[in-house]
């Protein structure tokens, strides 16, 4: 049959990314306590095409995923990409996955137990001889503010917030790991299950330690930096507010 995608093109404009988009896919992580998850990401796929040829191959795309679905994680993903660089004769490649990740928590008095999800991300380029590969996770926390403390008699106002970290690494590392260090740096993390003493708790635990934004990216920021895995890193918390009609917000990067 006649390869229309390969037939020459005349407009002499190269493509910077073709391929794939929002394809809902099964895929298999490694869990530090099940060994493996099972997920389902949304995934984007492109590759580069030189200006001289009419289209890529599509279906390429899906055939290597198929081969990669069995188990992915943050030590095969550039495989991955060279794999599909080669297969679509292309000379950048580019992938982006976004996955629920979910941890079972352990209540802190009751001892209940719930799942709780993280949303993740996989975010991968390969320009000839140039690799980049950064894996980002959300990461709900608990914040109290100081300032409300220190002002009222009675209470404080606190909120839910979202810690959005990504990094770069030179090793394997456990998602679980990420998410811990996150949470450790706030109020107090959030839960999918609390019970009455659980909630006495967390609420306790987050008055004696009144954070801003700006406490937990320095936080968060701080013992990025302390791991010698991570070679950069970017941190962004925005807190939720419970009092005013907007969000506050505060991000630090740090250069490679």
């Amino acid at each position: 049959m006649i390869d229309v995608q390969s037939s020459r093109d005349d407009r002499k404009l190269r493509i910077d990314k073709v391929g794939v988009k929002d394809i809902d896919y099964p895929i298999v992580l490694r869990d530090k306590a099940r060994g493996f998850q099972h997920t389902v990401a949304s995934i984007n796929m492109y590759v580069d095409l030189p200006q001289d040829f009419k289209g890529t191959h599509m279906s390429r795309f899906i055939e290597l995923l198929n081969k990669y679905h069995g188990q992915i994680d943050n030590t095969n993903f550039i495989e991955l990409l060279g794999e599909l660089r080669v297969a679509l004769d292309a000379e950048c490649a580019h992938c982006e996955m976004s996955f629920p990740y979910f941890v079972e928590k352990t209540a802190p008095v009751s001892g209940a137990k719930s799942m709780m999800e993280y949303r993740c991300q996989y975010i991968g380029n390969l320009i000839g001889d140039d690799e980049d590969f950064i894996v980002g996770i959300h990461v709900p926390i608990t914040t109290l503010c100081p300032c409300s403390k220190e002002m009222s008699q009675k209470g404080a106002h606190n909120q839910r917030g979202q810690v959005i970290a990504k990094v770069k690494f030179d090793k394997f590392f456990w998602i679980e790991d990420l998410i811990k260090l996150i949470e450790e740096s706030a109020s107090s993390e959030v839960y999918a299950l609390l019970k009455r003493e659980d909630e006495k708790f967390v609420t306790d635990l987050a008055y004696s330690k009144p954070m801003f934004v700006e406490d937990v990216v320095r936080e968060v920021s701080l013992k990025l930096q302390a791991e010698p895995n991570f070679t950069w890193f970017s941190v962004e918390v925005e807190n939720f507010e419970s009092i005013h009609n907007h969000s506050a917000y505060a991000f630090i990067e740090m250069k490679d």
